[in-house]
């Protein structure tokens, strides 16, 4: 049996393509659906699927970003985009001989999809070198565009007390539950907001993913040792403590 990992971010057109899924490829096992990027990698590396339906337009982490790589931690793992309209992506993807539905996706173009997928299950010699040319033509036009500013400044709580934190301030972010902490060098404050909620409001030239928990100020790293298991550890300049960058994040931090 065939395995998938699907990474949508919006419920609805999750359920969508897990049910035309069903009817086209009944015996495909869905072994992870995901929310955003970071879930997707890390789903990617832990389950090595024959195939990904990757969005696009994700938080943090783009669809292209994830695949990139993905190529390192699951290189026979098989890569359909899945996208809004967009001519110039379309574009790159036909001449990239890489496979992409469109939203809202029609049956038949699934179906033929899937046969091609099917078709090349084993063999990945050249994928790996279109998505990486897709990387490079692409780059930041398919990042999540926003009407708003990057964030600049945050409320969170510290015991009773509410604290004015500015985000260049910030050294890292940190799941917690259904909140995030908030790590500053003068010590730590509770912001009532998930983690996966800041992604799209933070400068990605400034912060970003290492772990799905965790998101870091580049300019706070010290210094990074990458040990035998292919994870990395960062070391901070304000802060005593360290941070893991797990194994399927290490690709995207390199090229930073």
């Amino acid at each position: 049996m065939n395995t998938c990992v699907i990474a949508e971010d919006e419920a609805l057109l999750r359920e969508a393509l897990l049910e035309r899924l069903a009817q086209t490829w009944p015996d495909l096992d869905v072994v992870a659906c995901c929310e955003d990027g970071a879930s997707a990698l890390e789903a990617i590396a832990e389950h090595k699927p024959d195939v990904a339906f990757l969005d696009i337009r994700m938080p943090g982490l783009t669809g292209l970003e994830v695949a990139a790589a993905s190529a390192e931690a699951s290189p026979t793992t098989q890569v359909v985009f899945v996208t809004a309209y967009d001519h110039y992506a379309v574009d790159a993807f036909e001449r990239g001989a890489i496979d992409y539905l469109l939203k809202p996706i029609q049956p038949d173009r699934l179906a033929a999809t899937v046969e091609r997928v099917k078709s090349r299950l084993g063999d990945r010699a050249a994928d790996t070198a279109s998505v990486a040319e897709l990387l490079r033509q692409l780059g930041a036009q398919l990042r999540p565009s926003s009407d708003q500013p990057s964030l600049t400044w945050l409320t969170a709580s510290a015991g009773r007390e509410t604290r004015l934190i500015m985000v260049d301030d910030v050294i890292y972010f940190r799941a917690d539950n259904k909140y995030t902490t908030v790590v500053t060098a003068d010590g730590e404050a509770l912001l009532r907001k998930p983690i996966r909620e800041l992604l799209d409001m933070l400068d990605t030239t400034v912060f970003r993913q290492i772990h799905r928990s965790t998101i870091v100020n580049l300019k706070a790293i010290a210094s990074v040792v990458r040990d035998d298991s292919g994870k990395g550890t960062l070391k901070l300049r304000h802060r005593p403590e360290t941070l893991v960058v797990s194994q399927p994040f290490m690709t995207l931090f390199r090229s930073m």
